[in-house]
């Protein structure tokens, strides 16, 4: 094994033995990977504050290419304190992490951690969560292959008179093929092409009204139940909390 240091976020740990831990440590050099943690459990362990979910950072390890590799350190980039203080930032983000995780399973586009590690830094600066956690939503459409047809007609393919958004109809509605879909406000079929194709590490504005965004957050949550067959655990508790809030 040769020690490597690569760049990466902790999705999740699974304890291991009595006193070590397992990280699954999605990577930009390698994807997802498993990087056990000896003896982090131990309140005396150098790396007990680093190994559990949301560390982000340069993680020093021996590198095995066909098995676990093992932890020797990490540098913390990033240390997201906002989102960890906060019990809204930190649910969007644990959903975030737990969605890119099943996204692996089907997908391995180096956008996809680009796309997280943006988001969260967004989150963890002020950023609206919910906002940032449609985009990424919508982004991993694409990686899952059931992408909303947004630049056109789901029926006929016209790019003129889009009248509504539709899950059913899985997409963009033009005048001529609408028959019953239900209607959204115009501002929402502009607003849902903006957030797909916007880079998001270049944003420095998001002021969206409240019954915008959850029209949109209504399609991106009936569009995911109709097309992608995911389960996540994280995303019935986020639900609450979106009625909460």
């Amino acid at each position: 094994m040769t020690i490597e240091r690569v760049e990466g976020i902790v999705l999740g740990d699974t304890n291991y033995s009595e006193s070590s831990k397992i990280l699954h440590v999605f990577t930009k050099e390698y994807g997802k990977i498993g990087i056990l943690s000896k003896g982090c459990r131990s309140m005396k362990s150098k790396l007990r504050g680093v190994s559990t979910k949301l560390v982000y950072g340069f993680f020093h390890i021996y590198y095995k290419a066909d098995g676990l590799s093992t932890l020797i350190g990490v540098d913390v980039i990033d240390p997201l304190k906002n989102i960890t203080q906060d019990l809204t930032k930190i649910s969007y983000a644990s959903y975030l992490l737990e969605l890119v995780d099943q996204v692996l399973k089907q997908a391995n586009d180096p956008m996809i951690y680009e796309t997280l590690i943006s988001a969260l830094l967004k989150i963890d600066e002020g950023f609206s969560p919910k906002i940032l956690t449609n985009m990424v939503e919508l982004k991993m459409l694409d990686c899952l292959g059931v992408r909303p047809m947004i630049d056109g007609c789901a029926f006929c393919g016209d790019d003129k008179n889009i009248v509504t958004l539709s899950s059913s109809a899985g997409g963009f509605v033009c005048g001529n093929c609408y028959q019953n879909e239900r209607l959204v406000d115009s501002k929402v079929i502009s607003l849902i092409r903006m957030l797909y194709y916007v880079d998001i590490s270049k944003i420095t504005k998001l002021d969206l009204k409240d019954e915008i965004v959850e029209e949109l957050d209504q399609f991106i949550d009936e569009y995911y139940d109709r097309y992608t067959g995911l389960y996540l655990r994280s995303k019935q508790f986020l639900k609450n909390l979106k009625k909460i809030g």
